[in-house]
């Protein structure tokens, strides 16, 4: 297995594949508007949606860092980013925000796919590729846990899942 090779299997198990945390797709399924927008108590505590907003706009900007293009979006502060595009009773929002995220998902797992192995040494603007998208997969990570996190305190989460 070469890095790009591992960098892939890192990326999938991220969204889609089952691994020691659960994937992000796993952690987005069945969740209604309302229940992705939940807070949990506490002033720093973000809501589901919140968070996915946040890994949507580092995704894109990786996947126009990959293919060379102009990132619209710009966000002042970190928080900036936690913004959602919809509101909590917006279930169509919600399900677009979800559709986008397994879009950007695919699309930059698709480019991955399509680079040389060398490729993972190459500057994103200044951070080699291959620890660029190790930096996303370990966030998508962080994040993907306080979903789960928040979906058991409010009890959307299943009581028992597979095991590896």
């Amino acid at each position: 297995m070469n890095r790009m090779e591992l960098l892939l299997h890192e990326w999938e198990c991220t969204y889609d594949r089952e691994d020691w945390y659960p994937p992000l797709k796993d952690a987005l399924t069945g969740l209604s508007a309302a229940e992705a927008s939940w807070r949990p108590e506490g002033i720093a505590a973000n809501t589901i949606w919140e968070n996915v907003s946040h890994l949507l706009y580092f995704k894109e900007r990786l996947l126009h860092r990959l293919l060379n293009t102009d990132f619209p979006l710009s966000a002042e502060t970190n928080d900036d980013t936690f913004t959602p595009a919809g509101g909590p009773d917006d279930d169509e929002a919600w399900q677009a925000t979800v559709a986008r995220m397994e879009s950007v998902h695919r699309h930059i797992r698709e480019t991955l796919t399509s680079l040389p192995e060398d490729a993972f040494d190459q500057l994103l603007p200044t951070t080699p590729l291959g620890l660029s998208v190790m930096s996303i997969v370990r966030h998508d990570a962080f994040h993907t846990g306080q979903i789960v996190q928040i979906r058991k305190l409010q009890g959307t989460w299943p009581e028992r899942r597979p095991y590896l």
